[in-house]
Order: C-alpha cells, then structure tokens, then sequence
C-alpha cells in the first residue's frame, strides 16, 4: 500500500482542488449533503504526534463542517480516529457563541460490503454517514462517462465526482491500479482544462492511500507531461517562496553564511533565501 502523497505535494494538490471542488456534492456517491462550497486544509491541531492527516475536509454551502475519510477495510477502532479528527475539527472552527454542525462521512471502497455505523459509550454517542462504492458498477459508470466524451457531450459535476472515485469502488489494490490508470487516460480526454484538472488531481488524492508508490510515480511522471503539470510546478515554486516567508530572519541568515561559507553562487543563495544581494553581502563582511 502507498505510504501517502509527501505533505508538500498534498498540499499543493489540495491548493489546485480547492476551487474546482465548489459547488459539487456528494450526490453521486450515494450522500445526501448541500454542495461543497470550500475544500479545507488539514493541517489540523493533532491530538497525538503519530495522529495521521484528515482525508478530505469540506465547507458546505449550509455553513457545515464535512469530515470526509476513505477506508478499504471496515475496523471499529477506526472510530478512535475518528474521533480524534472531530476534536482537532472543533479546536480549530468551534466558536462558543456561533452554531455549529459538524459532519462525519465515511466512504467505504468496493472491499467492503457493510459496516456498523455507530460507536456508543456512557458518555457519547459517534454516528457516522456511509457510503460504500461497492453498490456502484464503475465499470458501467467508466463506459457511460466515456461514451460522453466520444459523442461530444459535456461532462456534469456528477460526472467529475464519479470519475475521481471510481478506481475505489473496484475490490483488491491491482483492480484499483488498473481502473486507475483507465481514469488517467480517460481524463486526457476531456476538452475542458479544469475539468481535466480537477479528475487528475482528485483521482490520486482519493486513491491516495490504496495504490503502491511505484504506480503513483508512474502516474505523476504522466501528469507531469499535461497542464496540471505545469500548474503543479508553478504552486511548488509558489509553495516554496512562502515557506522561506515563514523562515525566521535569524535562520535565514544562518542559511545564507552556510551557502557563502561554501562559495556557492550569490544567485543561488538569493533564490533559496530570498535575500537580497546587498542583504548577503552584509552578512558576509560580518562573518
């Protein structure tokens, strides 16, 4: 199984989803849930070090919070987790003297067949929202899609939602691989530059956890080859400069007497540092 997408390049996915997420829902998924009106960060307050990140966290036009997690395996501990992710959700938008709803969907892949909705406890009572991609035919969903594009016929957001998650809906990690790699292809396809966006990007965030490395890097490699490969450079260098914002001046220094130190091209040392020339020589009369 996948060890995730790195935590730059998730976030710098999730940059390039978040306003082609607007105004979709969840109705193709078997959900019952207003449309989406904001894709969340997850870099979330974590209640223990080794806490894995949310998968998906939305805002909802109805002013809701939506937990969104995808699981291949149906395990009642998984709901500990849950549970730490609804605290981390309320430390960070809970405000005492606003309403508040907050919801919990889990999205079941075609592994799974059934699973038990609830947690009760003395002291609290955890339900969940379910919706098990194994009561969807992708291969049925795949051709239907596909016969779209072939005929010319524009592609709706039901569409789009479906196509992002239908390599899940297919039971065991090489029927996922294959479907996979049957969306990515499919999705060159499609005429509309944001709506070709957004499957790319959305397919391997939700198929995130259930492909093998290898595989993903064959994906990307092929992304990187299209338009969203050059919207995904420009957010990393985007990514990048705003990382060296939030670097302190004092370490940002000590970077810079490093790179001087060893010779290294004052132009270098400006583009990792964001230092200006007069900045670095400075520095270096007061070493």
């Amino acid at each position: 199984m996948s060890e995730g997408i790195a935590y730059q390049n998730k976030d710098i996915l999730f940059k390039i989803l978040g306003q082609t997420y607007k105004e979709k829902s969840f109705v193709a998924y078997g959900i019952d849930l207003p449309p989406i009106r904001e894709l969340l960060p997850t870099d979330l307050p974590k209640i223990a070090a080794n806490e894995k990140s949310i998968d998906n966290l939305f805002l909802l036009e109805d002013g809701t919070y939506a937990i969104v997690d995808y699981e291949s395996v149906y395990k009642k501990s998984n709901k500990i987790k849950y549970l730490n992710y609804i605290a981390r959700v309320m430390e960070k938008y809970f405000k005492e003297d606003e309403a508040f709803s907050l919801r919990l969907i889990v999205i079941y892949t075609g592994d799974v067949k059934s699973a038990e909705p609830t947690l009760e406890t003395d002291c609290l009572t955890l339900r969940t929202e379910q919706a098990f991609l194994s009561h969807i035919d992708g291969e049925a969903a795949f051709h239907e899609i596909q016969g779209k594009l072939q005929s010319g016929i524009p592609l709706a957001n039901d569409d789009l939602m479906r196509l992002v998650i239908l390599p899940l809906t297919v039971p065991g990690m090489e029927g996922k691989q294959k479907m996979l790699e049957r969306i990515v292809d499919l999705a060159e396809q499609i005429p509309n530059e944001g709506q070709r966006i957004f499957t790319l990007s959305g397919v391997i965030v939700a198929s995130d956890k259930f492909i093998n490395r290898e595989y993903l890097d064959q994906i990307r490699r092929r992304i990187n080859m299209t338009q969203l490969g050059q919207l995904y450079e420009k957010e990393k260098i985007e990514y990048g400069n705003q990382k060296i914002r939030e670097t302190s001046i004092k370490e940002r220094n000590e970077m810079a007497l490093r790179m001087l130190n060893r010779n290294m091209d004052i132009i270098d040392i400006m583009e990792v540092t964001g230092l200006t020339e007069n900045e670095l020589l400075r520095l270096q009369n007061e070493k």
